[in-house]
């Protein structure tokens, strides 16, 4: 009868002590996502009496059955979708595009020093920038819309992407880099044997960044100009006092970013379980 040593001839069998390790690590991650998934149902069901109870106003801070309530009102009447539709495609084309442009132009000033040294002053101004000023010029220059939003959401997101990617590429071993000139290799091939395969890491980690950085942008700009969108509902809804409608699209929000943000995460796995 085969076994796993049979089947695979080439592999070493584990230790006790590193299936013991195997366990304590499983046990672990088992105890942390448990005490996460507890810590929310503890919060949602002391806001839930809190609010049964009076000892805060329902109307102002809502309350999970009244959240509940609403979503099932936003579904029968269709109204769900459409928001939420339109809000995750203004945040995953910001997303993208931030995160792309702000790749390539790392890159580009990774080639050129020249052109690095004189951004530097520039990227260090816009970084500092509070892009929500900006909201009203974007408005008067390209309309309102959906294109005002992307590129509200893309001024957020790109300056951190640039700044982020280019100090990755940066940070790849000089010793590498010299070795390979030592060999006669050109600058696009450094770039895309060894400072591209290093920085992906930091390149993850923009991504990541950026989840939280366009849904911002998005928001802001679904503030200003949109008239449907998640950021429209709870504009929407602190008009007219249904704080119950502001809560339900801030919870909705929450738990796309959160979706977003597993979704990079497992990237990340599948990245790191390639690369070992």
């Amino acid at each position: 009868m085969s076994n796993k040593n049979t089947q695979y001839p080439g592999r070493k069998p584990a230790s006790p002590e590193h299936l013991a390790y195997l366990k304590i690590v499983k046990r672990r991650k088992t105890a942390i996502r448990t005490t996460q998934i507890s810590i929310l149902i503890v919060f949602l069901v002391l806001w839930e009496v809190a609010a049964d109870l009076k000892w805060i106003d329902p109307f102002i801070t809502s309350q999970p059955s009244r959240i509940f309530h609403t979503l099932q009102n936003l579904l029968r009447t269709g109204e769900l979708w459409k928001h939420v539709s339109i809000t995750l495609y203004e945040t995953i084309a910001g997303f993208l595009v931030g995160t792309i442009l702000g790749t390539l132009i790392a890159i580009i000033l990774w080639w050129s020093d020249f052109i690095a040294k004189v951004a530097d002053p520039y990227l260090v101004v816009l970084n500092s920038l509070p892009k929500v000023a900006l909201g009203p010029i974007i408005i008067v220059w390209i309309g309102a819309g959906t294109k005002a939003i992307l590129v509200m959401t893309l001024l957020i997101s790109i300056i951190v992407t640039i700044i982020g990617v280019l100090n990755g590429f940066l940070e790849v071993s000089k010793d590498k880099i010299k070795l390979l000139k030592t060999f006669g290799a050109t600058k696009r091939q450094i770039l895309t044997k060894v400072v591209l395969p290093a920085s992906i890491p930091t390149i993850i980690s923009a991504l990541k960044i950026n989840v939280g950085m366009s849904w911002v942008g998005v928001i802001v700009g679904e503030f200003l100009v949109s008239k449907a969108g998640l950021g429209y509902l709870a504009v929407y809804g602190g008009q007219v006092f249904q704080l119950d409608l502001v809560m339900t699209s801030v919870a909705i929000m929450l738990v796309a970013a959160a979706i977003m943000y597993q979704g990079v995460a497992w990237l990340e796995k599948r990245y790191l379980k390639w690369r070992q």
